[in-house]
């Protein structure tokens, strides 16, 4: 058994006395562990590093083995990424939503959502709102999404500001305004292109605390991940500290 694919390093653990376990989300074959031979080499050690982009090709005597993994770099952003406390805690933050994933099930559109997400993970006017349509990408793939389309109550496509705690679903401003107070802020971002516009601190605050309501209801304390939340409480206390200077 063997194949070869592009992969995003997210996790690593000593084996034996110079292996490591590799954790990568991979485009075709989804999240997936493998052994590295020597990985704890000094030759190995700076490519296997959590956020570089490596192509891996896998092999085993059985699919349902382990395997092992001989890599290659393709691009060695891990450096750059650890001098920055943002984009290590989102890092962190970003393995911990691709471990939701079950193991080796395909997730291509994530893959390539995580990969360019982690090239910009140090850029304080990008990661945060990359980072919140990723948490929503991850709600959707594991059947939790969130129906940002059109007003739930009267089917409007504009003006939507509003997202039901319960549903999920959106409320343009004039139909949501009488239970505004229970409902959570939509930012506009959200409903445009990326990088259609200036995102505001107010926006990307509405937009984090928005995604971690459904992440930590329907995901995290379903599975008694609650600790998790220390990982995201991080990442955005530090984005907002890096949009401030």
């Amino acid at each position: 058994m063997d194949w070869s694919d592009r992969g995003l390093v997210i996790g690593l653990r000593k084996h034996g006395e110079t292996s490591v376990i590799l954790e990568v989300m991979t485009e075709r074959h989804g999240r997936h562990l493998g052994v590295v031979r020597a990985g704890r080499s000094r030759a190995m050690q700076p490519t296997l590093q959590q956020g570089n982009s490596v192509d891996v090709v896998w092999r085993a005597r059985l699919e349902e083995h382990m395997g092992a993994f001989a890599v290659e770099a393709r691009d060695l952003r891990a450096g750059r990424l650890m001098a920055s406390a943002m984009a290590l805690n989102g890092l962190h933050w970003l393995s911990s939503l691709l471990r939701l994933l079950p193991e080796r099930d395909p997730h291509a559109q994530l893959y390539a959502m995580a990969d360019a997400l982690t090239a910009h993970l140090d850029d304080p006017a990008l990661a945060p709102e990359l980072v919140v349509r990723f948490e929503l990408a991850v709600l959707s793939e594991l059947g939790f999404g969130l129906d940002l389309e059109s007003c739930a109550i009267s089917g409007a496509r504009e003006n939507l500001s509003w997202v039901s705690p319960k549903t999920g679903r959106a409320a343009s401003q004039e139909a949501g305004a009488p239970w505004a107070d229970r409902l959570l802020p939509l930012p506009e971002f959200l409903t445009a292109e990326i990088g259609a516009e200036t995102v505001s601190d107010l926006d990307i605050d509405a937009g984090l605390r928005l995604t971690w309501h459904f992440l930590r209801r329907d995901l995290f304390a379903p599975r008694g991940l609650d600790a998790a939340a220390g990982a995201r409480e991080n990442f955005a206390r530090e984005a907002q500290r890096a949009r401030k200077t």
